[in-house]
């Protein structure tokens, strides 16, 4: 029996936004979405030319909080092939929210607080 990971949800309070946040600091795209016939949720996925895994966001009109993320001790990584410049447009983005150099990784933060990790290629 094998297995591929296709996608990843996450929940979010404006999908527009986290839709703009992730095309500019990440180059993800929506490639397709559904949308309830009531307007209760929409689900868009996002992915680049890089992998077919896929970011599903999933927008529920009637969430009256922010998600609970708990301690953020999850998070989703990216290998960029120039991470100078990802920090740099990151960084440019305040959306930096932890850096390890010893370990020659950070993390940028989504406008929902998912954490992201960013690695060089190596």
């Amino acid at each position: 029996m094998k297995f591929q990971m296709i996608h990843e949800n996450y929940n979010v309070a404006d999908l527009e936004r986290s839709e703009e946040f992730y095309g500019k600091a990440l180059g993800l795209k929506e490639v397709r979405r559904k949308e309830a016939e009531d307007g209760s949720f929409i689900i868009a996925y996002l992915k680049n030319e890089e992998s077919d895994f896929e970011l599903e966001l999933t927008w529920l009109r009637d969430m009256d909080r922010p998600y609970n993320l708990g301690d953020c001790e999850f998070h989703l990584a990216f290998r960029t092939d120039d991470y100078d410049a990802a920090h740099k447009l990151h960084k440019e983005m305040g959306c930096i929210c932890f850096e390890n150099p010893s370990m020659g990784i950070y993390f940028i933060q989504d406008p929902d607080g998912y954490w992201l990790e960013i690695v060089p290629a190596r």
